[in-house]
């Protein structure tokens, strides 16, 4: 990296040339001037990301990991911590879109992200996307197309992660049913007269089963956030892991960070439900027949190991009726989820037309018969 257009600490990258702050500009391994341009390449060593044993750090405690010193603000409204740009004296929480009082700044020593997965698109590509993704909302109040011109308000967020390895073998006991068909004599009436006919029955037979399943999970995620809602979060999946990159806070400039909420312990006993549904569905497969039932399983976990890392997200906070509404934009692939509020005036318009149309439709039928 040059030197001479460089001058880094904690919190700020700025450059020398103008002054101007250096932001990461996604998608590439460089810094660029917001001022006059400069780009600066990002000098990454080329490091194996390596992940910590889960039993030595549960017997070890945290205070083995590695931690740095960040700031963050909390919202007083939906209560996630972000990080803020030096010099900002107002804000909006990017999750509830409230203000954020800037005295509720706070110093906290927090784990160090092993790795960064830094943004690949920018918020001009990720707001097309989120343009395209209303688009195809139907019912949607006219105040949310009104949004969808707002490129300002899509936030740029790195969120933090836990991800788990283990190898798992799991015990269980359970059920096989296997379907076979019979021939069954009943009565019925026709015409006033009880006959006898015959129909052919499907049944199952069930039989006891007990075995062994093998298992090896890598890299299972665990949202370590509680200010976004998990089932749409799930929905960004998948990320493409293989592009991590040791961390390194200059992948940061530019863009806020939330500090985890879910700490590794509670991450594992999340991520182990996660393992479990894969698990359930090696067990049916195991199993076999056409049917299955599983009464009981017994799942042990062994070379547990597990990383913190940092995913981007862009963000967006929409008010509507006193009710927040957020929309995420997967930073790596472009995938969109969100809440979306309804317009029940349109709605109700709709039903209206429609059965307007369905009148009319009587009417000429009756008319011409």
């Amino acid at each position: 990296m040059n030197d001479e257009l460089l001058k880094t600490n904690q919190s700020e990258v700025t450059c020398k040339q103008c002054g101007a702050k250096l932001v990461y500009a996604p998608g590439t391994t460089s810094l660029k001037c917001e001022n006059c341009g400069a780009e600066n390449e990002i000098h990454v060593e080329p490091t194996i990301i390596e992940e910590m044993d889960f039993e030595k750090f549960i017997s070890e405690h945290s205070d083995t990991l590695p931690k740095h010193q960040i700031s963050t603000v909390r919202c007083n409204a939906c209560g996630a911590q972000t990080t803020l740009e030096n010099n900002v004296v107002s804000e909006l929480c990017p999750f509830c879109g409230s203000v954020l009082v800037i005295k509720n700044t706070e110093i906290q020593n927090v784990v160090k992200p092993w790795s960064v997965l830094p943004f690949k698109i920018d918020a001009k590509k990720a707001f097309s996307q989120f343009q395209t993704w209303l688009r195809k909302l139907w019912f949607a109040p006219n105040d949310l197309k009104k949004y969808a011109t707002q490129q300002e308000k899509l936030k740029g967020l790195y969120i933090p992660y836990w991800t788990f390895d283990s190898k798992t073998t799991t015990h269980y006991n359970g059920m096989r049913g296997d379907d076979y068909t019979t021939t069954e004599t009943y009565t019925t009436t026709e015409n006033g007269q009880t006959v006898t006919k015959t129909r052919t029955v499907t049944r199952t037979r069930w039989t006891p089963v007990s075995g062994t399943v093998y298992l090896n999970f890598d890299d299972i995620l665990v949202l370590a956030s509680k200010s976004l809602p998990q089932k749409y979060t799930d929905k960004l999946e998948p990320w493409n892991l293989q592009e991590l990159m040791p961390f390194n806070e200059q992948f940061l400039s530019g863009f806020r960070t939330e500090t985890y909420q879910v700490d590794v312990k509670e991450g594992f006993e999340i991520g182990k439900e996660k393992m479990n549904d894969f698990i359930r569905q090696e067990i049916r497969r195991d199993i076999g027949g056409d049917h299955q039932q599983i009464l009981h399983m017994n799942v042990h976990h062994a070379d547990v190991t597990f990383k913190h890392i940092l995913l981007p997200i862009w963000i967006s906070a929409y008010r509507y009726k006193k009710k927040i509404y957020r929309f995420m934009v997967n930073g790596q692939t472009g995938e969109v989820q969100g809440e979306r509020p309804y317009s029940w005036i349109k709605i109700t318009l709709a039903v209206l037309v429609g059965l307007i149309i369905i009148g009319i439709i009587i009417y000429f039928v009756n008319q011409n018969n």
